[in-house]
């Protein structure tokens, strides 16, 4: 299909996701929804204008997915702004590692023994499912930085940490399907791929959004220098941390994540206005206009300057990235064929799974019986399972196995998008006038 045919198409799915926003947060639906449906009518079921088959263009797809899931990742981090002291933290990191892990378990003994996979291929399709996803559970993130509502703090703080932590049940499912060194006894995997990858992530990241964004402000508020081209700041410092965490062997995905939690803290460290003024302030991507010129190298408001056009910029990269993976997701659908004992699976995944998972994630934290049920639900899976899929495809999954883990999955992302596109208003709703009481 030529260009000026896609051109018409990208053009009119723009304008329809602007000219419908208003209109979407009245009715219990999604703007993933619509690109889902877009995709299945552009894709060989409907005009067949989009044919992208999984396994022929796994490597184009794991790209695609994994740009969505860092400018995502480092989103979330920007919206975090609770201190790393608070207590609220402890949530987010429960429900990351302990409820991520036992999701991980759960799916592997359920796709053995009902789905009669390999020990290898039932952990990495747990790792491929467990993650929740950060880029579709817009509805049901923090609202501020400042946001301490554990609902919304805990589900995002989720989302953020374990797409980088499911790479450990990536790596140690391919291992054992002979598809990654494990090391003797499974040292390697212990060493590089659980210890030294996740907390290299995270170091490389934070250090480089703090050192970064220190010396942007500094530079601005003592020189009067580097203003401006904060959009270019955002994807500067997501390459530069995604690479130099790779080339050490370490987790993008974490670093990236970090990187936006350091550079959101430059802002209160530096003892900056809070984010309302700075909204009230104005900024290309807020809603309130230009701000004047002057606030971008001010004492007291270039952080807060700084950390608004970067965090508007990257909500608009996020809506377009989440538009082509799901317009693409909606076009693969075609080529899945679930059995009856997958789709057993997947009522599992949904109704028991995950609420087990939490359950026991959260014993003893904190929660009221109305959140623990809203967590329990809203595991939003997503881009980051597409990714994981597609990353296993190119590290060698052989095709029987690939092509049923590839039809689990996307029916999985694809139940998540319909059932939590339809839920998640209503239950947010009627979340916050039961709280209100």
């Amino acid at each position: 299909m030529n260009f000026t045919i896609w051109a018409l198409i990208v053009g009119v799915l723009l304008i329809m996701l602007v000219l419908s926003g208003t209109l979407l947060k009245r009715l219990p639906l999604s703007t993933a929804m619509l690109y889902l449906a877009a995709g299945f009518v552009l894709g060989p079921a409907g005009w067949a204008v989009l044919t992208p088959h999984p396994l022929d263009h796994a490597g184009l797809l794991e790209r695609v997915a994994e740009v969505a899931v860092l400018i995502s990742l480092f989103s979330v981090g920007l919206k975090l702004g609770l201190p790393l002291s608070n207590r609220h933290w402890l949530l987010p990191l429960r429900l990351a590692f302990v409820s991520m892990t036992l999701t991980v378990a759960l799916i592997a003994a359920v796709g053995m023994l009902g789905l009669g996979l390999p020990l290898g291929a039932a952990i990495l399709l747990g790792a491929i499912l467990a993650p929740t996803d950060p880029v579709l559970a817009s509805a049901v993130q923090v609202e501020s930085s400042g946001d301490r509502d554990r609902l919304r703090f805990s589900l995002t703080g989720e989302g953020g940490f374990n797409d980088g932590a499911a790479f450990p049940f990536v790596m140690l499912g391919l291992g054992l399907l002979g598809l990654h060194d494990l090391g003797t006894g499974g040292w390697r995997w212990l060493a590089v791929d659980v210890v030294w990858a996740t907390a290299g992530g995270l170091l490389i990241g934070g250090v480089l959004g703090a050192l970064i964004g220190r010396l942007v402000v500094y530079l601005r508020t003592r020189h009067q220098e580097s203003v401006g081209l904060d959009e270019f700041l955002a994807l500067g410092l997501i390459a530069l941390a995604y690479a130099l965490a790779v080339l050490c062997h370490a987790y993008g995905f974490l670093a990236v994540f970090a990187a936006g939690l350091a550079l959101q803290r430059v802002k209160e460290q530096s003892g900056m206005i809070h984010e309302p003024a700075a909204a009230a302030a104005g900024r290309p991507g807020g809603q309130t206009g230009e701000a004047p010129a002057g606030h971008a190298t001010h004492d007291d408001h270039a952080s807060a300057y700084m950390m608004q056009a970067v965090r508007g910029f990257n909500e608009q990269m996020e809506r377009i990235a989440e538009l082509a993976v799901v317009l693409v997701v909606g076009a693969m659908l075609p080529f899945t064929h679930l059995s009856v004992s997958a789709i057993g699976f997947l009522a599992l995944l949904f109704l028991a799974i995950r609420p087990v998972s939490v359950w026991l994630g959260l014993l003893g934290a904190p929660v009221s019986r109305d959140q623990r049920i809203m967590i329990a639900w809203f595991g939003i899976r997503g881009i980051g399972s597409v990714y994981y899929l597609m990353y296993a495809i190119n590290h060698g999954l052989p095709g029987p196995l690939a092509e049923q883990i590839m039809a689990i999955t996307l029916a999985a992302v694809t139940l998540s998008i319909v059932l939590h596109g339809v839920s998640v208003r209503p239950m947010m709703l009627l979340y916050r006038r039961r709280k209100l009481r």
